[in-house]
C-alpha cells in the first residue's frame, strides 16, 4: 500500500529562522567534505526529512528538492528591514547608528568577531528595541537598558532574510563608521577644560573599535 508524503520545501530565507541556520551551519562544519552527509542534514534541517524518509524518495524527486535548497541558500542580496514585527510587537533598528549609546556599543564590541553564530541574536537584541512612536517612515525606540536572555531568545525564531539584511547593513556601516571615529580620536586635542574622564573613555572606544574592525565577518 502506497503512502503520501508532503514534503515542506523553504523556497527563500524567511522561511528559515535563526535557530535552524545556526543548528545547520553546526551540522555541515562537522561534516565538511562529505557531501553526501551534508546533503542529508540540508534535508532534515530544512525540511525536516529523515534519512529513512529520504531513502524511499526517488532520485530525481531528491535532486530537485537539493538543487531548490542550494539555490537559495547562496543569496546575498538583503535589504535592512528597520521594523521587524514580533509576537504583536514592533521593534525598530537603531535609527542612527553614529548616535548609538555608548553601553549598547561596548555590549556589541564584547565580542570576538562578528559574524552570524551563537552570539548574533544578542546583537540583533541590541540593535533592534521596542517601537515607541512611529512618524510615517520615521519612528523611536526605547533607550537601551542591556539585554535579557528573552531579548536573545526572541530573535531564535525570526527568519534569516532579516537577519542577513541586518548583518549585511550594520557590518559595512560599522566599517565605516570606525574608520572616522578612529581618525577623529586620533586629530582630538584634549585640554585641561575637558572632563578628567574623556581621555579613559575615548580610549576605550578606540580599544572597541580595533576590536570590531578587526574581527571577522563571516556567514
Amino acid at each position: 500500500m502506497k503512502k503520501d508524503i508532503k514534503i515542506e520545501v523553504p523556497n527563500d530565507y524567511s522561511a528559515v529562522s535563526l535557530k535552524k541556520y545556526l543548528r545547520l551551519q553546526k551540522d555541515l562544519k562537522a561534516y565538511e567534505g562529505d557531501t553526501k552527509a551534508q546533503d542529508a542534514f540540508l534535508l532534515w534541517n530544512l525540511c525536516g526529512l529523515t534519512p529513512e524518509v529520504t531513502n524511499k524518495l526517488d532520485v530525481e524527486t531528491l535532486t530537485n528538492i537539493t538543487n531548490d535548497l542550494r539555490g537559495f541558500l547562496n543569496k546575498n542580496d538583503f535589504e535592512l528591514q528597520r521594523i521587524v514585527e514580533i509576537d504583536g510587537k514592533k521593534y525598530g533598528f537603531e535609527p542612527n547608528l553614529s548616535k548609538l549609546s555608548y553601553g549598547a556599543y561596548l555590549d556589541i564590541s564584547s565580542f570576538e568577531t562578528l559574524s552570524i553564530d551563537e552570539n548574533w541574536p544578542t546583537i540583533m537584541s541590541i540593535l533592534y528595541r521596542e517601537v515607541t512612536k512611529e512618524r510615517g517612515a520615521l519612528y523611536d525606540i526605547k533607550a537601551y537598558q542591556g539585554y535579557t536572555d528573552e531579548d536573545t531568545e526572541r530573535w531564535m525564531n525570526v527568519g534569516m532574510d532579516i537577519h542577513f539584511g541586518a548583518f549585511f547593513f550594520f557590518n559595512r556601516i560599522l566599517t565605516d563608521l570606525s574608520k572616522g571615529i578612529l581618525n577623529s580620536l586620533k586629530e582630538e586635542a584634549l585640554t585641561e577644560k575637558h572632563h578628567p574622564f574623556i581621555r579613559t573613555i575615548l580610549e576605550k572606544s578606540g580599544e572597541a573599535i580595533n576590536r570590531l574592525s578587526s574581527s571577522q565577518t563571516k556567514i
